[in-house]
């Protein structure tokens, strides 16, 4: 039966249709309801910079006209469309209603962005969340409960506010509401099977995450605050706020055990993002988690960093590709309304700062941050979001920041009428316990008893973090080996075992390497020669760089050591040397990876080209390493310099990690260098960048043992290589895993020594019982005879083949020896000084082909003299200084290495100079 008033759709005219469905405004509340939505909590300002109230949507009556419509119509009854859920059991409603209901869903506290999104489906899911009436009710209980957690948010800001009131704390006041938020995703996740939740975070708030999610100790956040405390481990440390931690308990909602990761960062507000992203694929990767059901990250981000960071749109175009894909990233956007002291209209361009999570089709739920039920709602309904269609979701919790910058800042400087505005508000506690003992939901007392309840825990978590004398940055982990190392968390051992291999793994690999094995697989013609070639390679026990490189990846995948490798072009190569993906010449996207048939119980190798991202996919390979030690991850730039552009990692994260968070990463920089006469940006992977970075000392003459290149390596903060042979980076990366500790290794490898006929090494270079060789001496004519030597020339990397070829041109091999520094960081003192007494009166020379303010000269310089007591010089050979790193004239280069190949070789050239 039709109610009373009930106009049926097919008994009105075509005109009245069009205005009933225009008056409607299906679409019209949907995509543009946010923009009215009461989104601030200060009542002053649009969380958009539109800041319109689009003409066809209706708010009041008078938008009646738009439609043709009249106040009269209002309470005409309409049935309503299959594609709504405001009439829950009814299907039809007044137009006064529907409007009412259209308005409390879209117009209210929540604002919704989602029409954007191309999947009906999804459009449909997020509709029925939120349309359908009365959805969003919660019980006395969960009340209850997030009063509590809004009770330790806001005590424990007000603990520290007063115990430490000139202390910087970059506390959470005025979105005390993220803790209990933070809780409801962690909660929602645990019940729908999430066992491991990995965090990033900015430093707003996190000792308040530290405490009241993660479930830090008190104590441990509290000593931080003490200017006498000492610290135990190696390296600097770091500020409190920039911290990490991991820790397992048991989720109180859901009664099952969950694991949380808050990830260490800096200041550089979301460079973690990619880093959280890579650990936990990682993380999902070891424990089978193919649709991210176990594991899941969720990223915190400040408003202003959000849009204005371009790494933020670098890790979100990652989101879907398959080989970075982390099945769906809850995104919590902390909406201060303003960054530092800029205004959003001078940070941004776009309306809203996640404007950046529309290229991925993430549905943005803006909220106003002073309504908790509606942020609880919003967040739960994220979390399942996630974990129904494994896709990105943004909750932009709409908020204010109640004092500065940081505790020190006067923000009335700049922000005059918000900070008054600030000053009269009321805190959301006050105004939620209002409400809740104003709907007897809790009484006064029990209210009160809660704040004194975590005032007294606080207090008494203060009166012991007295004792704590000692900083251990050990406690503060964020991903933990267990098992690598000892108790104490220091290596097992200090040494090495040999780096070779068997020769019949060696010629097994190598046969792979050399073959197709699928069958019926089409392949093209060139690679049909490239792989006869590396079949006949192997026939002769000999390898390439390519063939080399292949083995050692080889080698580990069949110790169950898992190998990855990622960046841009990789699985083909930049210089089309690699070949590790095959791709059916007559089936598309048909493809065979041959390092995955070597053996039938083998570790998988992972070998993807990357997004044209270096910045995202360099923090992303970072976090994969986090995650184990029994892993090769492998990024490698396109070409070398292109690091310049992940300079934030490098500096941030790899060189300096272990001294700010005791934090040991074993990841693999691959950096393609070479000078060819191609250009600055194709030539140098700027050795010296790395090298000015390295902590080891020139100054420090070392005590030699039998444990000295073990032990040189654990001190150092990182490993840089420039490998002339094959062999050599065969072994480099075999010592990278069977290290007793990870170091971050820095590996300058060659362009044109990919095919160099030279730049070959047999397999008696790399079979069982031969290692990794830090410096390649002399071993020809000149070696033979040293005290005849007028000369000894000391190089690393490709220039060597230069040189001995030059050499041999002006018949010097018996009174210049060449010998080659290998690895360049930590610095091979004890291998060179061996070196310089064997050749007692001859000149030494350090040669490059870098430019002379580039390259090596300025960090083996003082090293070399070292060695010799400041008795000896060590004259410079190589190009003169370059504000660019390398000419892209092929003349002027052969032009500038003929000149330095002929000083290197005039046996006269520094007679009479001092030093």
């Amino acid at each position: 039966m039709l109610a009373k008033h009930m106009i049926p759709i097919y008994q009105i005219s075509w005109k009245e249709r069009h205005h009933f469905f225009r008056a409607m405004a299906w679409p019209r509340h949907q995509i543009r309801g946010h923009h009215v939505a009461q989104l601030d909590p200060l009542g002053i300002l649009d969380a958009d910079l539109d800041s319109f109230v689009p003409s066809d949507l209706i708010t009041t009556i008078d938008k009646l006209g738009f439609y043709g419509l009249h106040e009269s119509d209002l309470d005409k009854v309409f049935q309503l469309p299959t594609t709504t859920f405001i009439g829950g059991n009814e299907n039809s409603l007044s137009l006064r209603e529907i409007i009412k209901r259209l308005e409390n869903t879209y117009c209210q506290h929540i604002g919704l962005e989602f029409m954007f999104i191309n999947d009906v489906e999804q459009c449909q899911w997020i509709r029925q969340k939120f349309e359908t009436p009365g959805v969003m009710k919660f019980t006395n209980e969960e009340k209850r409960t997030l009063l509590a957690r809004l009770v330790r948010s806001m005590r424990f800001e007000d603990f520290l506010a007063r115990k430490w009131s000139s202390e910087k704390r970059f506390g959470l006041e005025g979105c005390e509401v993220m803790i209990p938020a933070l809780k409801t995703i962690i909660d929602k996740s645990s019940e729908m099977g999430i066992e491991y939740v990995i965090m990033g975070m900015p430093h707003r708030g996190r000792l308040n995450v530290l405490a009241n999610v993660i479930r830090k100790e008190l104590e441990q956040i509290f000593c931080q605050f003490d200017p006498k405390l000492e610290a135990a481990d190696e390296g600097s440390g770091d500020v409190k706020y920039h911290l990490g931690m991991y820790h397992e308990r048991i989720n109180r909602a859901t009664n099952k055990k969950i694991t949380l990761s808050l990830m260490a960062n800096p200041s550089h507000l979301e460079a973690v993002d990619p880093v959280v992203q890579g650990k936990t694929k990682a993380e999902q990767f070891y424990r089978g988690d193919t649709a991210g059901k176990k594991v899941m990250s969720i990223l915190l981000h400040g408003d202003a960093a959000f849009a204005g960071q371009g790494v933020v749109y670098e890790t979100f175009h990652l989101s879907d590709l398959p080989s970075y894909t982390t099945n769906g990233t809850i995104h919590v956007v902390v909406n201060n309304q303003i960054g530092f002291t800029t205004d959003p209209r001078m940070a941004r361009s776009s309306p809203y700062p996640t404007d950046v999570a529309r290229v991925v089709n993430a549905p943005i739920f803006h909220v106003n941050a002073d309504d908790p039920e509606a942020v609880m709602y919003v967040c739960s309904v994220a979390a399942e979001w996630r974990n129904t269609f494994n896709k990105d979701v943004v909750v932009d919790l709409v908020c204010y920041r109640r004092r500065g910058h940081n505790e020190m800042d006067e923000p009335m400087f700049t922000q005059p009428l918000m900070y008054k505005q600030i000053h009269k508000q009321v805190p959301v506690l006050k105004k939620y316990a209002d409400k809740l003992i104003a709907d007897g939901t809790v009484t006064l007392q029990e209210f009160e008893e809660e704040i004194a309840k975590y005032d007294r825990i606080c207090e008494e978590a203060y009166t012991r973090s007295k004792d704590n004398k000692i900083l251990h940055i050990k406690h503060w982990l964020d991903s933990p080996w267990p098992g690598f190392f000892n108790v104490d968390g220091e290596p097992k051992s200090m040494s090495c075992p040999p780096t070779g291999i068997s020769e019949d793994l060696l010629t097994h690999i190598g046969n792979v390497a050399s073959s197709v094995p699928v069958k019926d697989f089409k392949i093209h013609a060139g690679l049909s020669r490239i792989l006869r070639a590396r079949l006949e390679m192997t026939k002769n026990r000999v390898v390439d760089w390519a063939l080399a490189e292949y083995m050692a990846f080889g080698s580990f995948l069949k110790e169950g050591i898992h190998v990855r490798l990622s960046g841009q072009d990789v699985e083909r190569g930049t210089f089309s040397h690699r070949h590790h993906v095959l791709h059916d010449q007559e089936v598309d996207k048909r493809t065979c990876v041959p390092m995955n048939h070597l053996w039938e119980q083998q570790a998988p190798y992972t070998v993807c080209n990357s997004s044209l991202s270096e910045y995202g996919v360099l923090g992303f390979e970072l976090g994969f390493a986090m995650a184990s030690p029994n892993a090769l991850v492998c990024w490698e730039a396109q070409f070398g310099d292109f690091h310049n552009t992940a300079q934030c990692i490098i500096d941030q994260f790899i060189s300096s990690g272990q001294a700010k968070w005791v934090r040991h990463n074993g990841i693999v920089l691959l950096l393609p260098h070479g000078m060819e006469g191609m250009g600055p940006e194709h030539s140098s992977a700027r050795p010296e960048r790395f090298l000015q970075m390295s902590n080891d000392d020139s100054d420090a003459y070392p005590e030699f043992s039998e444990q000295f290149e073990v032990s040189q390596l654990y001190e150092c903060n990182w490993i840089v290589v420039n490998c002339s042979t094959p062999a050599n980076y065969f072994h480099v990366l075999r010592r990278q895993i069977l290290l007793p500790f990870r170091k971050p290794l820095i590996i300058l490898t060659p362009k044109s020594l990919l095919r160099h006929p030279e730049a070959k090494s047999s397999f008696d270079e790399m079979v069982s019982g031969t290692t990794f060789q830090r410096v390649i001496p002399e071993n020809g004519l000149a070696a033979h005879a040293p005290h005849e030597v007028k000369r000894v020339i000391f190089c690393t990397g490709k220039v060597y083949y230069d040189l001995v070829k030059e050499r041999k041109n002006q018949d010097l091999e018996k009174q210049v020896a060449i010998t080659r520094l290998e690895q360049i960081s930590p610095f091979p003192f004890d291998l060179l000084k061996e070196e310089l007494e064997k050749y007692p009166g001859a000149d030494l020379v350090w040669c490059q082909e870098e430019h002379k303010n580039s390259g090596y000269y300025d960090y083996v310089k003082p090293r070399f003299r070292t060695i010799v007591n400041h008795t000896r010089p060590i004259w410079y050979v190589g190009r003169e200084p370059a504000a660019a790193a390398a000419t892209g004239n092929k003349n002027t280069h052969l032009v500038s290495l003929r000149r330095f190949l002929d000083t290197a070789f005039n046996l006269e050239a520094f007679e009479g100079k001092t030093f």
